[in-house]
């Protein structure tokens, strides 16, 4: 115990004056949205709450860099990232605040997903594999991903403290970079195109553009599996508190655990790569099983969690 004490409050030898990298990367994202909301500000709905929420995230931001400069140890170090990491699930629906006037573009995707593959996997996928062991699996995988974010990041923390700045900034700008995407890409996945377009219109192989109908409209498909199922129950939970038509291409759930993946492999423990890596597969089968993504959404997920990787570990290496 006295070690990790000492571990936590020693002070640091050189304590950053400045704002950290994921306090600039929020910073950033938060003038842009801002200036977003503003430019929208007679068709948002709710814009003062949206631009209140701003300030106190600012207000947040200046207090934990205020107590840091005050006791400059690890422990008020982790506080500061840990807060923005914290706010990432707040952050999310201002992605549908900001898209849902624009036109919906699942008809578009939801036509390539049959192209590419002759079906729609996320309408088949679970009525094949309807066992509940498989569905507690699958919501056990979708369960996982911000456990998983939060073993890495305190793995980096106690483990891989000289890259623990660079781990959460990576992190954390992937997500934001994800949310930029989604805000310019309206599309909302299988659970809410499918019902707005029909589902007997989607076996048919048939995709009607639906315009602006999630403007107005949040409704989602029941979700499939095991209704009885614990892990069934914690992501249907999570589901109706916070979920949104919105953030469909590409998978940020698989995009993120991507990166979870590379930054364990990258912090030399192979143990925590290979602890990781169920949860892991079974995220990727799990976004299609529950319909919250196309097939291609997964793919541009693995794409993108490589490249936003590549890019930001080793720019933020450049930076120093």
């Amino acid at each position: 115990m006295k070690r990790l004490f000492n571990y936590l409050f020693t002070t640091e030898g050189k304590p950053k004056k400045g704002l950290l990298a994921v306090e600039w990367v929020v910073t950033g994202y938060l003038l842009l949205t801002l200036l977003l909301t503003l430019f929208m500000y007679t068709k948002v709905y709710n814009p003062e709450s949206m631009i209140w929420g701003r300030f106190r995230v600012v207000m947040m931001t200046a207090a934990l860099w205020a107590v840091y400069r005050m006791l400059p140890c690890r422990f008020t170090h982790f506080c500061r990232i840990g807060g923005q990491l914290a706010l990432l699930s707040w952050w999310y629906p201002d992605t549908y605040e900001l898209n849902r006037m624009l036109p919906n573009l699942d008809h578009h995707f939801a036509a390539l997903e049959q192209t590419l593959f002759g079906c729609q996997h996320a309408l088949t996928f679970a009525q094949q594999w309807d066992h509940p062991v498989w569905s507690e699996l699958m919501h056990l995988g979708y369960a996982s991903y911000y456990p998983m974010i939060g073993v890495v990041t305190l793995y980096y923390f106690f483990r891989c403290y000289q890259d623990f700045n660079r781990a959460s900034f990576v992190i954390l700008a992937s997500f934001f970079i994800y949310y930029v995407i989604f805000i310019a890409l309206p599309v909302t996945g299988p659970q809410y195109y499918y019902l707005a377009a029909g589902t007997d219109n989607i076996a048919q192989g048939i995709f009607p553009d639906v315009g602006s109908y999630f403007n107005q409209h949040q409704e989602a498909l029941h979700m499939p599996g095991w209704e009885d199922g614990f892990f069934y129950h914690l992501v249907a939970g999570a589901h109706q508190a916070g979920e949104r038509p919105t953030a469909a291409f590409p998978s940020s759930h698989v995009g993120v655990t991507t990166i979870l993946m590379l930054l364990s492999w990258y912090s030399r423990s192979r143990r925590l790569f290979y602890c990781l890596l169920p949860l892991f597969l079974l995220m990727c089968l799990a976004t299609v099983y529950i319909q919250a993504h196309y097939v291609i959404d997964v793919i541009a997920g693995w794409i993108t969690g490589l490249l936003f990787f590549l890019a930001l570990w080793y720019g933020y290496g450049k930076r120093g």
